[in-house]
C-alpha cells in the first residue's frame, strides 16, 4: 500500500477472487495508487465505498446479487460520489451504454494493460472521462444516427468554427484519444491540450469528450 498523501484511492469490485488479486497486485506497484479495499458484488461496493472513501472504483459491471450497472447508480447518486470505471470482458453496446447511462466515468474492458490500467484510474481522478477507443466509436454511431440534415449542417457550422489546431485535436478525441496521446501527437504539452479542449468545447457547445466527437461525426469531418 503506497503511503503517499496524494495517493489516489481505489476500490476493487468483481466476482472473480482472480481478477481481484491480480488487479490489486499490478496496482500495489504504481506509487501514485492505493488499493484501499476489494468487494465481491454491488451491495460490498457500496458497504466498502461508505468505509473507505474511495476517489475511484473499478466496477465489474455482471456481477451475481447486485451487478455493477446498479451499483454505479447508487454510487453516482450518492453523496461524497467516487468516480467510477466500469470494467468487463465483453465489448457490448448493452453494456457500454447502460454503465454510462448509470454515471460510470469510464468504460474499459479487463484485458488493458497493466500501465493503461493505471493511466486511466489518473485520467478519471482528474475529472477526465476514459473510454476505449472502440467504445467512443460506438458512442458516436448510436448518438450521430438519424439526425437530420438540419442537426448535421448546424454542427458542420459550430466545427467551422474551430482554428486548424483545434480542429485537429477535436479529431484526436474523435479517434478516442486521451490528452497524453494527444498531446504526444500533436507535439504539445497535456497542458496546452487541456486549454484547447476548453475552446473547443465553448465553441461546440460540448460538455464533455463524447458530445466534442458527436459534433465532429455530424460534421463529417471524420475521417479526415
Amino acid at each position: 500500500m503506497s503511503e503517499s498523501r496524494t495517493a489516489i484511492r481505489v476500490l476493487l469490485v468483481d466476482d472473480d477472487p482472480m481478477v481481484l488479486t491480480g488487479l490489486e497486485a499490478i496496482l500495489r506497484a504504481v506509487a501514485d495508487i492505493e488499493v484501499v479495499g476489494r468487494a465481491h458484488d454491488g451491495e460490498t461496493a457500496l458497504k466498502q465505498t461508505a468505509l473507505h472513501f474511495p476517489d475511484v472504483v473499478l466496477m465489474d459491471v455482471r456481477m451475481p446479487g447486485m451487478g455493477g450497472i446498479e451499483a454505479t447508480e447508487r454510487l453516482a447518486n450518492s453523496v461524497r460520489a467516487p468516480r467510477v470505471v466500469a470494467l468487463t470482458s465483453f465489448d457490448t453496446d448493452d453494456h457500454l451504454f447502460r454503465a454510462l447511462e448509470a454515471g460510470a466515468d469510464g468504460f474499459l474492458l479487463k484485458d488493458i494493460g497493466p500501465d493503461e490500467l493505471a493511466q486511466a484510474i489518473r485520467t478519471v481522478h482528474a475529472g477526465e472521462a476514459i473510454l476505449a477507443p472502440w467504445a467512443t466509436a460506438r458512442l458516436i454511431r448510436s448518438f450521430a444516427s438519424g439526425e437530420d440534415h438540419r442537426a448535421r449542417r448546424d454542427a458542420a457550422g459550430l466545427v467551422a468554427s474551430l482554428t486548424a489546431k483545434e480542429r485537429e485535436i477535436a479529431l484526436l478525441v474523435a479517434r478516442g484519444l486521451s490528452n497524453r496521446e494527444i498531446a504526444a501527437e500533436t507535439y504539445s504539452s497535456e497542458a496546452t491540450v487541456k486549454t484547447h479542449l476548453a475552446r473547443i468545447s465553448a465553441k461546440l457547445d460540448a460538455n464533455n469528450r463524447v458530445r466534442i466527437a458527436v459534433a465532429v461525426e455530424r460534421a463529417g469531418i471524420v475521417e479526415e
